[in-house]
């Protein structure tokens, strides 16, 4: 194979087939060939061995609030995809709220593209919001290549972006449907948020019951139900409350178009170790008690949840209210973005879950999500993207250390498994190194735009089954992407 460029070698690489020693080829900034580990070195090409360290393919968090611009004091894209890189991260979407303008219009998307080009250290796409009053742009912004649309069920913490009463987030469900989009929803119900106990001051208790499990809940089966109804694919954002997980399988085996995320802190926190007044463990909807996360596990194993991303969600220092310690003031985001990957795994390798797990949750099905077929896995014809990882090694989170532009952690002082010793991003690598080299400090990443497919005539049939809510669903996890038509993904090339 002399056109090959590199090969990348290690006695455990992570394929969609298992993990096996094998020798890497990249042609270009894809994979060539997957070859025997001991193979002959192609020509003239460079190689990389690792060892015993587990060749991963790069991990794809389709949750992220990079805030730039407007509100870049709290994150932007320089150091929120350093971080990115540092953590094993090398393609993100970012959300389209906390920005300022919002993406809720091409225009709006056009400023977030232009404050992001040239400066990004890995690949980046965009969601789309759905908000009151922006129906008639849904359609543009779908045609622009955003990868889906955003919306909240109850105030989303910053005014321009407000949330769908239920009759607009029907409309909103019904054009995506047609549109063959993809709608992404913060799933809290704000009745049962207000009919909550709601109280200030340090007791994580008391914050805990202001953001009730039964929220999740209703609005899960409210979700359910109209995309029964229009046929509309929804993907259920950061589920805290295990309560639904039987409501959610129902759906998925009944053929709902439904997807749905957990993060790091639900699956490796719990409310039972939170400390009083201490905010940086603030999130909505919120890290729950011990058997909560047990059950979310479940649902991991199960195929019911399909992906784990971040949902970072930085603000500055002051935000996070860490003098008063007042939950109620404070705002509820986990900065998770370099720390997620050795978080999970922490977590997994005690439970006793393979590392290929992660790879599926963490890298295929976001991929899948997103409709981004290039990325997600060590496979010919993807891109060159790896995460290099030491399984066995670990480390003491130093908030000093991270890339974060604001450095709050609700991880601070753990000792978590999983060093990243490198990333690589199309061929390249961007982070890492022998020597702990930085890797190419250029900000060589690319913008994302979807493909969008040819709209529907008419929309999605709806699904009607007589089928009850039962309990979870039962073996392998399931493409989320499976049976639904994904767009492809074209890049912008970004500029150093």
């Amino acid at each position: 194979m002399p056109e090959v460029e590199l090969l990348l070698r290690s006695a455990r690489v992570v394929t969609p087939s298992g993990v096996r020693p094998a020798s890497v080829a990249v042609r270009g900034e894809r994979v060539a060939a997957v070859l025997p580990y001991d193979c002959e070195v192609p020509g003239t090409a460079r190689l990389e061995d690792f060892g015993d360290d587990v060749l991963l393919p790069g991990l794809v968090d389709t949750h992220v609030h990079v805030n730039d611009p407007g509100r870049s004091e709290w994150e932007g894209f320089p150091s929120a995809t350093l971080a990115a890189a540092a953590g094993g991260v090398t393609t993100l979407v970012d959300m389209p709220l906390n920005s300022i303008p919002p993406t809720t219009t091409t225009a709006h998307l056009d400023v977030k593209r232009r404050a992001a080009r040239g400066r990004t250290h890995i690949d980046v796409g965009f969601w789309g919001g759905a908000v009151p009053g922006n129906l008639a742009e849904l359609r543009p912004l779908h045609e622009a290549g955003v990868f889906g649309f955003k919306c909240f069920l109850l105030p989303s913490g910053v005014d321009e972006f407000p949330s769908l009463s239920p009759a607009e987030l029907e409309r909103a469900m019904a054009e995506t449907a047609r549109l063959g989009g993809l709608l992404i929803v913060h799933a809290e119900d704000p009745e049962h948020i207000d009919g909550a106990p709601s109280r200030t001051g340090p007791r994580y208790a008391d914050f805990l019951a202001s953001r009730p499990r039964a929220a999740e809940n209703a609005a899960v089966e409210r979700l359910i139900a109209l995309a029964r109804r229009t046929g509309c694919r929804v993907h259920v954002l950061h589920l805290s409350s295990s309560d639904a997980l039987p409501l959610l399988a129902a759906a998925k085996r009944d053929g709902v178009p439904l997807t749905v995320e957990t993060c790091p802190h639900f699956l490796t926190l719990t409310a039972e170790e939170v400390p009083d007044g201490a905010t940086e463990f603030k999130c909505c909807p919120p890290i729950r008690e011990a058997e909560n996360r047990d059950a979310l596990w479940r649902g991991l194993l199960d195929g019911t949840i399909d992906c784990v991303v971040s949902d970072h969600s930085p603000c500055t220092p002051d935000l996070k209210r860490l003098d008063s310690g007042d939950f109620a003031s404070a705002w509820g985001g986990i900065s998770s973005l370099q720390l997620g990957l050795p978080a999970v795994w922490t977590e997994a390798r005690r439970r006793g879950v393979p590392i290929a797990a992660l790879a599926r949750w963490m890298a295929a099905a976001p991929a899948a999500l997103a409709g981004l077929p290039h990325k997600g896995a060590v496979e010919p014809g993807r891109d060159a993207d790896f995460t290099v990882l030491a399984p066995e090694k670990t480390f003491t989170v130093d908030p000093a250390r991270l890339h974060h532009r604001n450095r709050v952690t609700a991880y601070a002082g753990r000792t978590l498994y999983g060093v990243v010793r490198s990333t690589w991003l199309r061929g390249r690598r961007i982070y890492g190194g022998p020597a702990g080299a930085p890797g190419d400090a250029r900000p060589t990443g690319r913008l994302l735009s979807a493909v969008p497919r040819e709209p529907a005539r008419e929309p999605a049939a709806p699904v009607r089954t007589g089928h009850r809510p039962g309990g979870p669903a039962t073996g392998p996890a399931p493409d989320p992407g499976a049976g639904v038509p994904q767009p492809a993904a074209t890049t912008e090339r970004g500029t150093a």
